[in-house]
């Protein structure tokens, strides 16, 4: 077995530490271990440095895969990168969409055992990468108000023991007291699939099929068939929005008359100010954005194929 730089988040809390050692255990069995905590871009940087042909494991969630997936990409080495999981954040999407299991020992024997697979990037004009998922509209600003009450609810408690995890659900039910609708043209691979005089609620562009912990915003989304599905919600008005809502909930939202659904392998936004989530990160006001797949972009180790799969 390869040996295994297990980059880990220095910021991440006490139940996450018992789980990371679990899974640690799993991993020393059969490969040599070093582990690197980080909590900043430089940090990050560094141990990417002298990372060498060892195989990275991230252990947290969207947000520190992102983080990892970024620098590499930046530092021009994502291509020849090997990837694995281990998912100790708290929505795990990716791990989720991509059938990593959210048991941590588990993951670790799909570290071990698992088979490297190419996977699809997604990119934007300013070289922004999206690993999972990338919203406008209701979902951004549920983001972004959450990631403010989870910067001030943080400080409520004792070291890593706070209230930060509450910032957004906080974040959300602002946004569904007070939510957008705003006038934005919408074009996959060149064709307009929503123009200017049509409201929308949220553009979703999914790599992975899941946001949020599990709600399945663009279900059939795969960050292995080299295109990204777009979802149009144009569900302004309070009942429409709680439809919508309730179809969310059941993964059947696509089926209403409000949403368009699409494929492609290029989509811009522009229009009026709107804010972007890009796997989390919090990005704008803008008033154009466009992003592109990269196919096959880097390896990341993934469950077997079953036989005949």
């Amino acid at each position: 077995m390869d040996p295994l730089l297990v980059i880990t988040n220095a910021d991440a809390g006490p139940a996450d530490d018992e789980a990371f050692e679990r899974a640690l255990k799993v991993l020393r069995e059969r490969a040599s271990v070093e582990v690197a905590a980080t909590g900043d871009p430089g940090e990050l940087d560094g141990v990417l440095h002298r990372a060498g042909s060892r195989r990275i494991v991230v252990a947290g969630g969207d947000g520190s895969l992102h983080a990892v997936i970024a620098a590499l990409y930046r530092r021009r080495e994502l291509a020849d990168s090997v990837l694995g999981l281990l998912p100790l954040g708290t929505g795990n999407d990716f791990a989720r969409g991509t059938g990593i299991p959210l048991d941590v020992e588990e993951a670790a024997r799909v570290v071990l055992e698992g088979t490297p697979r190419r996977v699809d990037l997604v990119v934007d004009e300013l070289g922004g990468i999206v690993v999972n998922s990338v919203h406008v509209g209701a979902g951004a600003d549920a983001s972004r108000y959450g990631a403010r009450w989870k910067e001030r609810l943080h400080a409520i408690g004792i070291g890593k023991v706070n209230l930060g995890k509450l910032g957004y659900p906080v974040g959300a039910a602002i946004t569904a007291f007070s939510p957008p609708a705003l006038r934005l043209r919408v074009a996959v691979d060149d064709e307009v699939v929503n123009d200017v005089d049509s409201r929308v609620l949220m553009v979703a562009v999914g790599n992975g099929s899941t946001v949020g912990g599990g709600a399945a915003l663009t279900p059939d989304a795969d960050p292995r068939d080299g295109v990204v599905d777009v979802m149009i919600s144009h569900a302004t008005g309070p009942l429409a929005r709680l439809q919508y809502a309730a179809r969310l909930g059941r993964s059947s939202h696509e089926e209403r008359d409000d949403v368009v659904s699409v494929r492609g392998r290029e989509v811009s936004i522009s229009g009026e100010q709107f804010w972007c989530s890009a796997d989390g990160e919090i990005s704008g006001p803008e008033r154009h954005r466009t992003w592109h797949v990269e196919p096959a972009a880097y390896s990341m180790v993934l469950p077997a194929p079953a036989a005949g799969g």
